[in-house]
């Protein structure tokens, strides 16, 4: 498959498109970064957008919930759908309100997703949920069973036609107000961790692991 995804007329940005990526690795890390996407699809005419949890496996983004979900069981028809993932790595502070902005890294994913119904499959979607998400424990969880993995329906949605939009950098300010005694600058965010918390029903003895202690994102 091509290392760039080749736009259309839905993904081209119009509005700074010097900020739009369709190169694989760009848009493949910012997936791989992040833990939440929003699912936007329309049912009888009502729009809806769902914040849920994914993971990619290859050029294929994978989402999954009950088998009850509405979300899920309209999707699996084959109808249009948008998934967008954004992340927030900055605020930036401008001299003057109106060009106040953020620093960001996100992508807009269209199409449509497809059932998983292969057992091994499923498994293998399940297993890359929970390494996306804490990598390292899958290998000390106790797996799905064949009940659960019924009760669950995975989505799959091919890589095919999307894009990432980036900002980066200082502010753009307006050239005369440049001159102001007004700071301006770049406050970065991150997402960090505190300390594990324990269960309080866990039993004596039990260690915190150390793909816990050491996460890192």
């Amino acid at each position: 498959m091509s290392k760039e995804i080749s736009r259309t007329e839905r993904t081209r940005l119009r509005r700074l498109p010097d900020r739009g990526g369709y190169d694989r690795d760009i848009i493949y890390a910012i997936l791989d970064d992040a833990f939440i996407c929003h699912v936007g699809f329309a049912v009888d005419g009502q729009p809806y957008v769902i914040p849920t949890g994914y993971a990619r496996i290859g050029d294929d983004l994978y989402i999954h919930g009950s088998s009850a979900s509405r979300m899920l069981r309209n999707l699996a028809k084959g109808i249009d759908v948008c998934v967008t993932v954004t992340l927030i790595d900055g605020l930036v502070l401008a001299r003057s309100a109106f060009h106040h902005s953020m620093n960001y890294r996100s992508v807009v994913i269209l199409g449509k997703a497809d059932l998983v119904e292969d057992a091994k499959e499923k498994h293998a979607v399940l297993e890359a949920f929970t390494e996306h998400v804490v990598p390292g424990r899958w290998a000390e969880v106790r797996w799905p069973t064949e009940l659960e993995l019924k009760a669950t329906s995975v989505l799959k949605l091919s890589i095919t036609e999307a894009s990432a939009k980036i900002r980066t950098g200082d502010p753009k300010d307006d050239e005369e107000d440049y001159a102001m005694n007004v700071w301006a600058g770049v406050l970065p965010l991150r997402l960090a961790t505190d300390e594990p918390i324990a269960d309080s029903r866990l039993a004596d003895g039990i260690t915190v692991p150390n793909h816990v202690l050491n996460y890192k994102r």
